[in-house]
């Protein structure tokens, strides 16, 4: 009879499955407040919407004894906010740090280190909790790697022969010598990390 969202772990995005899949309303992305609302007077305790949440960070108590125990379970959960927001392969660009406008690529990748470009569009970008941080591909390459991400257009899509979004294409001495289409979970980290060490190895 209520839905409860576990904010330490959900990137509270508007784009929420859980918000399409409910049929009342009583999950809503309030655009005043910028986050995830709830009206339970809405609630029907159906479950879609704890379906559609592919972290768990939604969960729907069917009476008031298992809102109790779910409200103290997110209460005691351990985990951090600020463990969340950290730029990832495959997720929504956080900072600016990473970001890199199309028309620099090239003057971007003329060096003689490995660059990593992540290109994607809205319709790739998948859940923070889901995604591969970037510190974690980048944890076996040299310091000196660098890592950019770009908002893909039909220009940049036809000059990389890119199939499948979110790709990461590497980059050395201006050249493209290699890249990984397609999204990858942090569960996948390691087949990930192993086909990029593939690309990089020897250049």
């Amino acid at each position: 009879m209520a839905v409860l969202i576990n904010f330490k772990i959900c990137d509270n995005d508007k784009a929420c499955g859980g918000v399409a899949a409910c049929p009342t309303g009583a999950i809503y992305y309030d655009e005043e407040k910028e986050t995830l609302a709830i009206d339970n007077s809405k609630c029907i305790s159906c479950g879609l919407c704890e379906k559609e949440c592919p972290i768990g960070a939604i969960k729907v108590a069917k009476d008031d004894k298992e809102y109790e125990i779910l409200k103290k379970q997110i209460e005691d959960d351990p985990r951090k906010i600020r463990d969340l927001f950290v730029d990832r392969y495959g997720a929504a660009p956080l900072s600016e740090f990473f970001m890199l406008d199309s028309e620099d690529i090239e003057k971007k990748t003329d060096c003689k280190d490995i660059v990593l470009i992540e290109f994607y569009n809205d319709d790739s970008i998948q859940c923070l909790l889901k995604s591969i941080p970037i510190k974690e591909l980048l944890k076996n390459f040299p310091e000196s790697t660098l890592f950019y991400k770009v908002e893909i257009n039909e220009q940049l899509t036809n000059k990389f022969e890119i199939k499948e979004l979110p790709a990461l294409v590497a980059f050395k001495n201006g050249k493209m010598i290699g890249k990984i289409e397609g999204y990858y979970m942090e569960s996948d980290k390691d087949n990930m990390l192993e086909k990029l060490e593939y690309i990089v190895k020897d250049k």
